[in-house]
């Protein structure tokens, strides 16, 4: 019994915390992945090491029994005090294992096993215990167990079969090739009677910036609803009845472009501002069922389509939300929208919370109806604990179970007042506590996860489209007043800032010897996200869209690379910092700016103005990016093992320079110096590594002004994101889908917009002036220029 409180002591101070603490700050459906690593380890040992015990404390009775000759034969046939308490104990934490297991829309693997271990408690209810007060107390414990496992298969029976969850990637693929063919033919249409036309008419036609309103109200992108199209499978997808595109009164299928004539002054929201927040939520949840086809492993985003994205954000979302707050706060809800997409996918697969299929209907059955058969159930059951006999069963819960017969509070009152002079008495207060928590933490959780259920992206997004498409919705006061309570209680709440892990060479203490292991990079510190790093980002993507809009013949438009287009303004830049873009290997790229990003930082200082937030930028995105190569080697273009390597030879090179007692006790700056210092010492004709090259760097702009130098640093990380973003290879997307039970990756957030948008490491061949053209020019057109950045 010792043994056994000790343990459900100490996991039940975790299920507190975690219930407790994170509920408070955060409503979303996934939990941290290394509380799930933890408990999940601890929770598999649990049965087996639990069943022991009680069976040690069930035997340990018998024996005593049978030595004891006053002891009757009914005693000795029932369930010890100690045993029946671990059993407690055992099936509350069965109830609370819904914390750790994701909800799947596909394989019931993890069902069958927790179907397993109820099957196995409920034999240990059912052939050990007789009386029957206390078999109708644990009856009713296991058949909210066996409740738990049926909600858990009919999740993933429901979501496998349905169009709108399971089967929807393929079924929104067929819809995208059917709808843009349309498109295609209606645009056609419309400009043949008006004959042929000069190239340039069309292409001014084509890409001229629309009102960014009128591109989102015309999208057919589909938010909800697409099941009502299915006629028949085909042999590539299905057949797809389009006449139900829309909504109304007939309750078809509600597009982007129908949520967008939402009216933004209609009283059920808390503001409009709420209301374009709704919308935009909308377009993330539209979006987010476009990037399921890619980890689905169906066909790639298609040029037309990649068209037809890249038109919406830009000339739509964006201009749309430029007029409304400047180029900032269009920035910021452009990466929004992508930030929800994410999190749609993360929660999609990692969910431990039924958010997946939310819906009014959905909440109605699972947390009301389901309350209501499983009371029948455990009516009936304490009934037949009683043979029939409801009013003996009912009467003997209190009579069979001292703790209901003399209160909770007198044995609490008896247990206090001995316990310092009886050890029994103690521990007895120590399993008191150990069941009441649980009891206490078993139903925090129910009620926790009905309101991450009701505040959850996804049930509002099902709330909007009923509402959109019920017209009787909007007249009743009782659904009005419902809604608007929803909302106003989501408005309370965080809805989720970027941020992105920050990771430094210069400034970790993990031993060199050893590698990176991937569960450490979730306990290192997380910075936001820069504004004007999002801004420097879509001003970068939009720069390739240029290029795509002017057929790239005659646009001053640099492609993709890896730093050297941020350089290419300034000849002397270019001349003096270039090599450090040379490597064929993003990791040694990423590692050589790193460091010498590392050493400005500690010869220069805190900066101030416009120079902090180049400052911010250039920092933050730096040791993100040596987090990248450290942690997570999939997310970039270069071959993991060759990531590995650099990595390794990194570590090697440092352990060249410092001494072992060095690396770990020196000052920031003195390690700084001493790397500047490494890197002069080697010869011209000597290959260095990303360490020395890095310190190289590192001393050639803190020869800059710092203003000048802190700004091409951050043009060059800007850069360098956005380079190693877009990516369509097998591994790279597995990789993304991989760090989704994270929450996802800030390259993940931008991997996904370029997806969308149709930005590959392709765009690299556009028919555009390239950098050696630029440059080029640069020289014959202006030789007299003097350089931007002065030397100090």
């Amino acid at each position: 019994m010792v043994s056994a409180s000790v343990i459900m002591f100490v996991l039940a101070g975790l299920f507190f915390n975690l219930n407790l603490f994170s509920g408070i700050s955060d409503v979303s459906a996934t939990l941290d992945p290394k509380v799930r690593l933890f408990l999940s380890s601890a929770l598999s040992l649990l049965l087996p090491v639990m069943s022991y015990l009680f069976s040690e404390a069930k035997n340990a009775a018998v024996g005593a029994s049978f030595s004891s000759s006053a002891t009757s034969g009914r005693a000795a046939a029932e369930l010890s005090m100690g045993a029946g308490l671990i059993l407690a104990w055992m099936l509350l934490v069965e109830l609370l294992r819904k914390k750790v297991d994701e909800i799947r829309m596909r394989g019931f693997s993890g069902s069958i096993q927790r179907a397993g271990r109820v099957v196995w408690l409920g034999s240990l209810v059912f052939f050990n215990i007789r009386s029957t007060g206390r078999k109708a107390l644990f009856a009713i414990l296991w058949i909210l167990c066996a409740t738990r496992v049926v909600q858990r298969i009919a999740y993933t029976e429901i979501g496998k079969n349905s169009y709108a969850h399971g089967k929807n990637a393929r079924l929104i693929n067929s819809y995208m090739a059917k709808k843009l063919e349309e498109d295609e033919e209606r645009r056609q249409a419309a400009a043949a009677p008006r004959g042929a036309r000069h190239d340039d008419d069309v292409e001014q036609a084509a890409h001229q910036v629309n009102n960014g309103r009128d591109l989102l109200e015309s999208c057919s992108y589909i938010v909800m609803g697409e099941e009502k199209m299915v006629r028949q499978p085909t042999a590539d997808g299905y057949e797809l009845d389009l006449t139900t595109l829309g909504g109304g009164d007939s309750g078809g299928v509600i597009t982007v472009g129908k949520v967008w004539e939402l009216n933004e002054n209609d009283d059920t929201f808390a503001s409009p501002s709420e209301v374009q927040r709704l919308k935009r939520l909308c377009l993330s949840f539209a979006l987010f069922k476009l990037l399921r086809r890619k980890f689905e492993r169906l066909p790639a985003v298609t040029d037309k389509e990649a068209e037809d994205c890249r038109s919406l954000i830009f000339r739509g979302l964006l201009h749309h939300s430029r007029n409304a707050g400047g180029n900032s706060a269009a920035a910021e809800e452009v990466f929004q929208v992508m930030n929800d997409e994410v999190v749609f996918l993360s929660e999609y697969y990692h969910s431990v919370v039924p958010v997946v299929l939310a819906s009014p209907f959905f909440l109605f059955v699972n947390y009301f109806l389901v309350l209501a058969v499983v009371a029948a159930l455990c009516v009936m059951t304490v009934i037949l604990c009683g043979n029939g006999d409801a009013v003996y069963a009912f009467t003997s819960i209190g009579d069979d179970n001292y703790t209901f017969r003399a209160g909770i509070g007198k044995i609490a009152i008896c247990l206090v007042l001995k316990a310092k002079n009886s050890p029994e008495a103690f521990f007895s207060i120590v399993d008191l506590s150990i069941t009441l928590l649980l009891f206490v933490i078993y139903f925090y959780e129910e009620i926790w996860e009905f309101f991450v259920f009701l505040l959850s992206n996804w049930f509002m997004v099902s709330l909007v489209c009923s509402y959109m498409a019920k017209p009787h919705w909007r007249d009743s006061p009782w659904i009005r007043y419902a809604f608007h309570r929803i909302i106003w209680l989501r408005s309370m709440l965080n809805h989720g800032s970027l941020s992105f892990r920050q990771f430094s060479v210069l400034h970790h203490r993990w031993p060199l010897g050893l590698p990176f292991f991937s569960t450490l990079s979730l306990v290192l510190r997380t910075e936001l996200v820069p504004k004007n790093l999002k801004h420097s980002i879509i001003e970068r993507l939009l720069d390739l869209d240029h290029g795509h809009c002017t057929g790239g013949s005659t646009a001053y438009h640099t492609p993709l690379s890896n730093g050297k287009a941020a350089l290419q303004s300034n000849i002397f830049l270019f001349d003096k910092l270039s090599w450090a873009c040379r490597s064929d290997s993003v990791s040694e790229v990423f590692l050589t700016w790193h460091i010498a990003t590392s050493i400005l930082e500690v010869q220069s200082g805190q900066q101030r103005g416009d120079e902090a937030a180049a400052q911010r930028t250039a920092v933050r995105l730096s040791k993100y990016c040596a987090y990248l190569v450290a942690f997570h080697p999939e997310l970039l273009p270069d071959n993991p093992e060759k990531t590995e390597r650099v990595v390794d030879d990194m570590k090697a090179e440092l352990g060249g320079i410092f001494c072992c007692w060095e690396y770990y006790l020196l000052s920031q700056s003195a390690r700084a110096k001493k790397i500047m210092d490494a890197a002069t010492s080697t010869g011209s004709d000597q290959v260095n590594g990303v360490v020395r090259n890095g310190g190289k760097l590192g001393s050639l702009l803190d020869g800059f002004r710092v203003a000048d130098a802190w700004k091409v640093l951050a043009d060059v990380w800007t850069e360098l994101i956005v380079f190693v973003a877009p990516s369509s290879d097998e591994e790279r997307v597995k990789g993304h889908q991989d760090v989704l039970v994270q929450g996802g990756e800030f390259i993940t957030v931008l991997w996904a917009l370029t997806t969308h948008i149709g930005v590959s490491h392709g765009a690299n061949k556009l028919p555009v002036k390239t950098l050696e053209d630029l440059m080029g020019e640069s020289m014959r057109n202006a030789p007299h220029i003097a350089p931007e950045i002065s030397i100090m």
